[in-house]
């Protein structure tokens, strides 16, 4: 009996001892050199390159996460905001102004191991709040010289800030991209990315997202594709500041006009077929082209008999209020199509913006009714879509006041048509 009633006692004890085993902090481990893991939230990895949005918030709401990561008793946790340090410790709790942040939490152990995890923080503004958006290439500037914010509200704005420069004298404006303020780019700023602030009479103060300064001479648009012996038109900044173009072999100094924002010359008579472009400035170095993925020292070209109806970069997304100029794309008459004949094909050359959630475009009549054979399509890279102008797709764009391109989450860059 007495045998039995200690084999009892034993179990008792072995019970109690694996009960405090489990109890015990499940990601405390016994030494500084394991492996350093974010546990949760679950933050997604890029998609095709591109960050994932790990937060989507109203300005009137906080951005908070807390981490779970292991070893739990040997880390230290940094949360960068646009590069800049804004908080330590495994919890982030901070007001942000409306706009899109690139954040960084990196985690560190005692010994030294890292890891860290990446996203996109979208901070939307309030209703009645003054708002920025990008039509196009307009965030792109040159200190000294004139640029624009297009927006909603911005009747209220009485200045800016830059880059710890104010600029008081703002001028409202309104033209076929939509209202915008008019302002001149401090002459102190250096070459880099300066986040936005707009102020009222009162002091208040709003998010306006991002400009990029550059005094580099540096080509935005235009220089993708042209037609062979047409005028040929580049947009940028500082292009008063290249003195030659080589492209298809041939060196052009002569230009038809020049200034700071464009450069017009005529395309040499080449074959179809893809060139590449470079240029020099007058002080030897090399012209800048635009990329999202890096600026770059030449550009390839297509040259093409294709028929251009439009170029820019126009940002779509059917989110914005109807007053909005780029809650559709609608920059193409429907006298455009009048001379058109069945059997020629649309070509839709768009981009991604990488802030949106997704991506998805709809071709449709000025009534928004999808074009006869054609939907909904999303995608999440840059491409072209082509649309076969069949006799039922002319005739309801005449029909029905035009064209348009209606979705969310990318930019036209182009229309042709061959």
């Amino acid at each position: 009996m007495k045998k039995i009633y200690y084999m009892i006692l034993l179990l008792l004890a072995v019970n109690v001892c694996v009960t405090a085993c489990q109890e015990e902090e499940p990601f405390s481990t016994v030494t500084a050199y394991d492996d350093p893991r974010i546990l949760d939230p679950t933050l997604p990895d890029r998609k095709d390159g591109k960050l994932p949005v790990v937060a989507n918030i109203n300005r009137d709401a906080n951005f908070s996460m807390t981490l779970t990561v292991t070893p739990a008793d040997y880390c230290h946790v940094s949360w960068l905001l646009d590069g800049e340090e804004v908080a330590q410790g495994k919890s982030i709790d901070i007001n942000l102004k409306a706009g899109v942040y690139v954040m960084r939490v990196n985690v560190t152990t005692d010994a030294g191991k890292s890891t860290y995890r990446e996203g996109l923080v979208q901070v939307n503004p309030l209703a009645d709040d003054p708002q920025t958006t990008e039509v196009s290439f307009e965030r792109i500037v040159a200190p000294n010289g004139k640029a624009r914010l297009y927006g909603s509200h911005l009747e209220t704005v009485k200045g800016l800030v830059m880059g710890g420069q104010t600029v008081s004298d703002v001028a409202l404006g309104n033209d076929d991209k939509g209202t915008y303020l008019e302002y001149t780019v401090p002459q102190a700023l250096e070459n880099g990315t300066y986040r936005v602030i707009l102020f009222d009479a009162a002091g208040n103060e709003f998010g306006g997202n991002e400009i990029t300064v550059s005094r580099d001479p540096m080509i935005t648009s235009g220089a993708d594709r042209t037609n062979a012996g047409t005028e040929w038109v580049l947009s940028g900044i500082n292009l008063d500041k290249i003195q030659s173009l080589t492209f298809g072999g041939q060196t052009l100094t002569e230009f038809v006009r020049q200034s700071a924002t464009e450069l017009v010359l005529t395309a040499p008579k080449l074959d179809d077929g893809e060139y590449v472009l470079k240029g020099t400035t007058s002080a030897g170095t090399e012209v800048l082209f635009y990329s999202k993925e890096g600026n770059k020292k030449e550009q390839s070209v297509i040259v093409s008999s294709m028929t251009v109806l439009w170029k820019g970069h126009h940002y779509v997304s059917w989110d914005l209020p109807d007053e909005n100029p780029n809650k559709t794309f609608n920059l193409i008459g429907k006298e455009a199509f009048q001379s058109l004949k069945p059997g020629a094909t649309l070509y839709i050359h768009y981009s991604v913006n990488p802030s949106d959630e997704y991506h998805q475009m709809r071709t449709t009549s000025a009534h928004w009714n999808d074009l006869p054979g054609t939907a909904a399509f999303d995608f999440s890279e840059n491409g072209v879509k082509e649309v076969l102008l069949t006799q039922d797709i002319l005739d309801m764009i005449l029909s029905q006041d035009g064209f348009l391109c209606v979705g969310h989450g990318y930019y036209v860059d182009m229309v042709a048509v061959l």
